[in-house]
């Protein structure tokens, strides 16, 4: 988006550069990404980046205040979905920032969706390495705020997961996390923390309290927990078991606890009044339709990775929703292709990372997230066949 840095990269990329930083990435952990990565970084202007941090600040301070919790108990549109032993924040919030135009034609963050919910906090880390390492860019870019260095970001990560507890009594929870297309993520959290990686089947339960088995095939007590389990994948698997339930009452601290997940979601979208927040109605709340449906899109409230979402929502498909407390009616913000590429623009999608900061009792954004696409929504199922698309980072001119 910074002119004179776009028309150099991208004068000075090669497909063999491109193959070079896939390298780098698969020697970290000896494996490559599941999913694919741009063959491009985003040089974000100080104009939108001062609007990303006013948005994150502004939103993160609602969600920041004491009635929260009391706003969003509707989130729980099952009773089954109620988990023991909830913190009083979220130690993660991420936000998704379409990049679109205003109605002066400048650039403008639109929130899309929030996560109370860890996303790909290690990989990042490695991925904006690897584009500054074969792509030699300027170090007046970082992907970082405030000064904030790669090893202080690392460990600012460690000592939220581990707090004070032994790496071996905390674990990564997950669902054949082997498998996960965010395994990489999994990885980078073991090299940097110590803590091992589980899948909820691996889990021992004795009472209140939860053990797994080490490479020696001893028993070691769980004290704290890295959730990255997904109710919506856990229905699922009926092929995973475990003596373990979300919804037991057991003598362990959750790093990121699973409800929120679910109170802070596209469920929060209705409660936050912003200029960078398109307006959002919960389905069931709507007594009577918009004029214009094509200027909205349909929302499943948990979904993930952009399944369910509806572009194109009728009168007869709204109608004939039965669980209508499980969607939301967003305004369509049009995503702009900004990002010059070697053939067709990009669309840009910025997710901002941050980490819960205990001393000073706020969000602290720490890292960011971006994907680049060229189909009608974000995410590979609606790029296949394309390039200069797929996980990327954006770095901030300081």
């Amino acid at each position: 988006m910074i002119h004179s840095f776009r028309e150099k990269y991208n004068r000075e990329f090669t497909v063999e550069k491109y193959d070079q930083l896939l390298r780098y990435i698969h020697s970290e952990h000896n494996i490559s990404p599941k999913f694919r990565v741009a063959e491009t970084p985003v040089f974000i202007p100080k104009k939108l980046k001062n609007q990303l941090i006013q948005a994150c600040t502004d939103i993160a301070n609602q969600i920041n205040q004491a009635d929260f919790k009391e706003k969003t108990e509707g989130a729980f549109i099952r009773e089954s979905l109620k988990i023991p032993n909830e913190n009083a924040y979220s130690h993660f919030l991420q936000m998704d920032f379409a990049i679109c135009r205003d109605k002066e034609g400048e650039l403008s963050p639109q929130l899309i969706e929030m996560q109370g919910f860890p996303s790909l906090y290690f990989f990042q880390e490695l991925l904006s390495r690897s584009y500054q390492e074969t792509f030699s860019i300027s170090k007046e870019f970082s992907s970082h705020l405030g000064g904030l260095s790669g090893r202080e970001y690392l460990d600012l990560l460690k000592n939220i997961i581990l707090e004070e507890e032994n790496p071996e009594n905390v674990v990564l929870l997950e669902i054949d996390p082997v498998n996960q297309t965010t395994h990489i993520d999994f990885l980078g959290c073991k090299k940097h923390t110590g803590t091992p990686i589980l899948c909820i089947s691996d889990l021992i339960k004795r009472g209140k309290k939860l053990y797994y088995k080490n490479d020696k095939g001893i028993e070691v007590p769980i004290h704290r927990i890295f959730n990255r389990v997904i109710f919506d994948e856990l229905d699922q698997r009926t092929d995973i078991k475990s003596p373990f339930s979300f919804q037991d009452e057991v003598d362990v601290e959750w790093v990121g606890h699973p409800s929120w997940f679910l109170r802070i979601s596209k469920f929060t979208m209705p409660l936050i009044d912003n200029p960078y927040v398109p307006p959002s109605t919960w389905l069931h709340k709507i007594d009577q339709y918009p004029e214009h449906l094509d200027n909205y899109v349909l929302k499943p409230l948990f979904s993930f990775a952009g399944a369910g979402v509806d572009l194109h929502p009728t009168v007869e498909k709204l109608d004939a929703i039965q669980d209508r407390n499980n969607y939301i009616l967003q305004q369509k913000k049009n995503y702009v292709p900004i990002i010059k590429t070697t053939n067709d623009p990009a669309k840009c999608e910025i997710r901002m990372l941050m980490l819960w900061d205990k001393k000073e009792s706020k969000y602290q954004i720490v890292n960011n997230l971006v994907r680049l696409s060229k189909g009608e929504m974000i995410g590979v199922r609606f790029n296949k066949d394309r390039d200069w698309v797929g996980g990327s980072v954006g770095y901030f001119q300081e």
